[in-house]
């Protein structure tokens, strides 16, 4: 009986996650799971983020429930399962260290774009709110764990090209590549947090990765000092990319 492969995906907010959720849900052979602890960490955090009541309802908000089910059967008895994760949830005493089996990945954004969009959803941010930090933690104790480089992508490099970072993390993670990465249907998934109406515009319009970056927006003060106050964090975990 083949083992089934669990992926762990460790993203910040207002990046590439989704589409990148949606690129392996392009897989006829992954399951796909979304932010599994973002109920837990808003009950324990009291967070007041859009739609909090919400999602904590939705949501097993437990600890250590949601760390077995993301140990347990894979959805559907597919042989992947790939599940976004941000470090900046992992606030309890689950962490990265509870998922030796998994094959984890690192999805990185520069600062400047990431506040941007961030204070478009949200009004305010501190640079906790983005995980950088505990994301070069999750990086270091990932290399230990496996004893191997990590994988680390920028969101920057997916979408100038696709194809060739997406076959390099296929690589990476000794899974065979499967060009149904590359473009997806729109619309919503079943498979969506219910926070998706407010968060998820655009990638549920979305076909497939658009086009580049854009350019760093101009940043006023305080949403700066959150920017650089994550850039020293993103440019060690930036030492680690893919190299094609």
């Amino acid at each position: 009986m083949t083992v089934p492969i669990r992926i762990a995906m460790w993203s910040g907010p207002r990046n590439i996650s989704t589409a990148m959720m949606r690129s392996f849900g392009g897989r006829s052979d992954c399951a796909v799971s979304d932010e599994p602890f973002y109920g837990a960490f808003l009950k324990q955090t009291g967070q007041r983020q859009p739609m909090a009541d919400e999602v904590i309802a939705s949501m097993d908000c437990d600890w250590q429930s949601v760390a077995d089910k993301m140990r347990g059967p894979v959805p559907d008895g597919k042989a992947l399962w790939y599940q976004k994760h941000m470090p900046h949830h992992m606030v309890a005493d689950v962490s990265i260290a509870d998922f030796p089996d998994h094959r984890h990945a690192f999805l990185i954004r520069d600062p400047a774009n990431v506040v941007a969009s961030y204070t478009a959803k949200r009004v305010e941010v501190e640079a906790e709110d983005l995980g950088y930090e505990r994301q070069l933690d999750y990086v270091d104790q990932a290399a230990r764990m496996t004893g191997k480089a990590p994988i680390v992508l920028d969101s920057a490099d997916i979408l100038r090209d696709p194809e060739a970072h997406l076959k390099a993390l296929c690589a990476a993670l000794e899974i065979p590549w499967d060009a149904g990465m590359l473009e997806w249907e729109a619309g919503p998934r079943d498979s969506d947090g219910i926070w998706a109406t407010h968060w998820y515009g655009r990638v549920i319009e979305t076909t497939g990765f658009g086009g580049g970056e854009r350019a760093a927006p101009q940043l006023d003060s305080a949403a700066q000092r959150v920017a650089d106050a994550c850039r020293p964090f993103y440019e060690k975990l930036s030492g680690y990319k893919i190299s094609l």
